[in-house]
């Protein structure tokens, strides 16, 4: 099978023609199958064959989190329960998880757009890819084991965790691709440096990176310590998993979207309004094959924007750009909004720092302030007069990295040096805010 598809390179009106189709048999089967979408959709007065156009998608209902949260844990299948094959599901980190469920059909168009993300990334037939995405609930692991096999890799299902394990087999069997989190193929990275060997010295030749917003910056970092492509996934659990969009080693700008699986939109997060490609806002996904358990104008929290250009690696299928972070994760200090990503972009910008930092929130009196932890290389670390960072050249960066986040960001913070190894390391996704304004403790007069 070629994963240069043909749906990827097809014309877009002949594209969209196909999409018109999928929607309204999802609809269609949303309606007739599922009590909470046939409710929605009564009470927004629209009818399946309402929908005779890609406009009419406008008409129909959002479906948001909750919505699957409320409906735990079958509530929204669209299928016998004796027709799913698979369950996977969301961390549960606050209250319950998202389940989401396929059939067997599902499974196979997953491990389909799966493998056409990896080859659009540059892995083909025969590679041995080394697969440290986490295994079980989460999608991440088994969604990216699938297509690898799909493509015809030879997979390593090794997961996160246990890094130097992961070191000795990245050793010994020589993988040309590796599956991680950006934080955690940087842990790996840097662990090999601190046992003497170069990971620029590795067969590593392409890294398909997510689960987590990174920036550019971080890109730049991870190919320069491994002498590699560095290449973006997205996916969630509750549209299908990773591979819902990919980011092409040719151009390296902007996530193909899977759009024979999915149809996107972007719209405002306030007023709901769909908004022009280049704009920032919500991503909004719709299902156009998923039997088990579609979803129709699913609000993802991720804000990004979308660009129909043709890609220089000849695709035409919509691109969106990088996650710049997720309405949930935004920080709002003192009617100031910024995201994590917008301190990792900074950080990186100066060749004495590391990319592990934590920001920390918390009272003072009233107010909310922010002060950021962040590690500092081994170079600037063994230059310097004192180790206690109070030394000339430390206060210097200090104030440089505070009068930056001031006048880029915005925002006031106040900013502490770690020596280097001393912040914490991730092994899935990074948690880079500690909200501690909740804590008595924590408050300050």
């Amino acid at each position: 099978m070629p994963y240069h598809h043909q749906v990827e390179t097809m014309a877009p009106e002949a594209r969209e023609a196909q999409q018109l189709v999928s929607l309204q048999s999802t609809v269609r089967q949303a309606y007739e199958n599922v009590p909470f979408y046939r409710s929605q959709l009564d009470q927004a007065g629209v009818k399946p064959e309402e929908i005779q156009s890609l406009k009419d998608l406008q008409k129909l209902p959002f479906t948001k989190k909750h919505h699957l949260r409320e409906h735990y844990p079958f509530g929204l299948l669209a299928v016998p329960l004796s027709d799913v094959k698979r369950l996977h599901g969301s961390s549960g980190t606050s209250g319950k998880p998202t389940i989401v469920a396929y059939t067997e059909e599902d499974l196979e168009q997953w491990a389909d757009i799966v493998a056409r993300a990896i080859y659009m990334a540059g892995g083909r037939p025969g590679d041995l890819l080394h697969n440290a995405y986490g295994y079980g609930l989460f999608t991440g692991g088994l969604g990216l084991h699938d297509g690898s096999e799909k493509l015809g890799c030879t997979t390593v299902p090794i997961s996160g965790g246990n890094t130097q394990r992961q070191i000795t087999l990245i050793q010994d069997f020589q993988p040309t691709i590796i599956c991680g989190t950006p934080s955690y193929v940087m842990n790996i990275g840097e662990t090999m440096q601190k046992m003497g060997i170069d990971p620029r010295e590795t067969s590593i030749e392409y890294a398909i990176l997510g689960s987590e917003p990174w920036t550019e910056e971080m890109r730049q970092s991870l190919e320069k310590m491994f002498d590699m492509k560095a290449m973006d996934i997205y996916g969630l659990s509750e549209v299908i998993g990773p591979g819902v969009a990919m980011e092409c080693v040719d151009g390296q700008n902007g996530l193909h979207i899977a759009e024979d699986q999915f149809y996107p939109e972007i719209i405002d997060p306030e007023t709901l309004q769909p908004l022009p490609d280049g704009e920032e806002g919500e991503l909004v996904f719709t299902s156009l094959q998923k039997q088990a358990l579609p979803v129709l104008r699913y609000r993802t929290g991720d804000l990004c924007s979308l660009t129909r250009e043709t890609c220089s690696c000849g695709r035409t299928t919509v691109r969106m750009s990088r996650i710049k972070g997720r309405i949930d994760d935004m920080i709002i200090v003192r009617g100031v909004n910024v995201f994590p990503s917008e301190f990792e972009r900074y950080i990186l910008q100066n060749e004495e720092l590391e990319c592990h930092y934590q920001i920390n929130l918390r009272k003072k009196g009233s107010m909310d302030t922010v002060s950021l932890d962040v590690e500092v290389n081994h170079q600037f670390f063994d230059c310097l007069d004192n180790p206690s960072f109070t030394c000339s050249e430390a206060r210097r960066l200090k104030r440089r990295i505070e009068s930056q986040l001031k006048n880029e960001a915005l925002v006031s913070v106040d900013v502490t040096l770690k020596a280097p190894g001393t912040m914490p390391r991730f092994e899935g996704k990074a948690k880079r805010v500690k909200d501690l304004r909740q804590d008595p403790e924590a408050v300050t007069p």
